[in-house]
């Protein structure tokens, strides 16, 4: 009898994954679509086309989980070794299926090409395999109900062969079996604290809890704080994450300025109410303009080589350039190794300026320098007068 899933393990097969010719974006998307779903991801593995490996592979996973999904290693040609591996890994063996061979000669006759001896390989089942269609290739994929229980799914390598199968012929079935757990996530992104400062405002007893999984990851924009749960003693996913995040609120809670998948211009724009920001900026290469552009707030953004004077000057003409309610000026400058990031901001009647650190150079440098200015903005929208920024 098939069971539920709940846990899976992703198997990446092919050489030119390890050696780094090639990058498993398939291993991604489908962690990403699993965990979204309620399945608890253990492994993602990159393997070589070696049998032994890829064979140990396949029966290590089904020992831990529920649902072992291999990409790659389908094709007609000796190093293609899925086939193999999962026989071997379930003691089975291969045999090419008069119906798949039908298929593929199909597929040959409208390409107008005879088929290959070699493409017979793709025509192989196992006892326990059906085939999934492939309408975008020749490699058909395999369902694979093993005595257990527990399924071993076979996809192709190619994403635009991998990802229709995926999505037409093996999530309806793995939802018609039942799939994942009740589980909930929350992601808050944080300005202002570093990663290493968080474990101590959050407590290695927090970081190091199981349910609910609190968990920080650093960002080129942002520090992620992640909260993950799964549904346990009679209480659901959801409430366990709420009650952690009310938890944290008091220690990180002042440094939240997003939730999700939200970006800073999503966050100021929620932030600034109906108003609007005009900007200039030097030194940037025009990343502050990268970061926000489009937002409907930044009605007027200026990219200058030199940005000379006084910037509480500057974010002043700035906004009465664009007939803004804010201005704001950037300009950034070496310092060492590092980059000094001025900043301007400008309201009616009131001024300010100030100066952060942007602990990098490069274009990297640059890139924070406009994570650094949207803070500051962020932070001035909030309490309604940049003059309580600084100075």
């Amino acid at each position: 009898m098939v069971r539920r899933v709940e846990t899976a393990v992703l198997l990446a097969l092919g050489t030119e994954l390890t050696t780094g010719s090639t990058r498993d974006t398939n291993g991604g998307d489908l962690a990403a679509e699993l965990t979204a779903l309620g399945v608890a991801v253990a492994r993602l593995v990159a393997l070589p086309d070696d049998l032994t490996a890829a064979t140990e592979a396949v029966r290590a996973g089904l020992r831990e989980a529920d649902l072992v999904v291999t990409t790659g290693g389908l094709g007609p040609t000796p190093d293609d070794l899925t086939r193999e591996a999962i026989a071997a890994a379930l003691g089975e063996v291969p045999a090419v299926d008069a119906d798949q061979v039908a298929v593929l000669q199909r597929l040959f006759e409208r390409r107008g090409v005879a088929m290959a001896a070699a493409n017979s390989k793709q025509a192989w089942l196992i006892p326990s395999a059906t085939a999934l269609p492939n309408p975008n290739g020749t490699a058909p994929g395999w369902w694979v109900d093993t005595p257990g229980g527990r399924l071993v799914v076979a996809l192709p390598g190619p994403p635009r062969e991998m990802r229709p199968m995926w999505r037409d012929h093996v999530l309806p079935r793995l939802r018609a079996i039942g799939l994942g757990m009740d589980r909930a996530e929350l992601v808050l992104r944080l300005t202002g604290v570093g990663e290493s400062a968080l474990v101590d405002l959050i407590g290695e007893g927090t970081l190091r809890a199981t349910n609910p999984i609190v968990a920080t990851y650093a960002r080129e924009d942002a520090v992620d704080v992640r909260i993950s749960a799964m549904a346990a003693g009679g209480r659901s996913a959801v409430s366990l994450v709420r009650e952690a995040e009310k938890m944290l609120g008091p220690r990180i809670g002042r440094f939240v300025f997003a939730r999700g998948a939200e970006t800073w211009a999503e966050a100021i724009a929620r932030r600034i109410d109906g108003q609007t920001v005009a900007s200039v900026e030097s030194g940037t290469g025009g990343a502050f303009a990268g970061l926000t552009g489009g937002s409907r707030w930044l009605v007027r953004g200026e990219v200058l080589r030199t940005l000379a004077g006084d910037l509480r000057q500057a974010a002043e003409a700035a906004r009465k350039a664009g007939a803004a309610d804010v201005g704001l000026a950037i300009r950034v400058r070496p310092r060492g190794v590092d980059l000094a990031v001025g900043i301007g901001l400008a309201r009616p009647g009131a001024t300010t300026r100030v100066t952060r650190m942007a602990f990098i150079g490069g274009e990297a440098g640059r890139r924070r320098a406009a994570v650094i200015a949207a803070a500051e903005l962020w932070r001035s929208l909030a309490q309604g007068d940049p003059s309580a920024t600084g100075h």
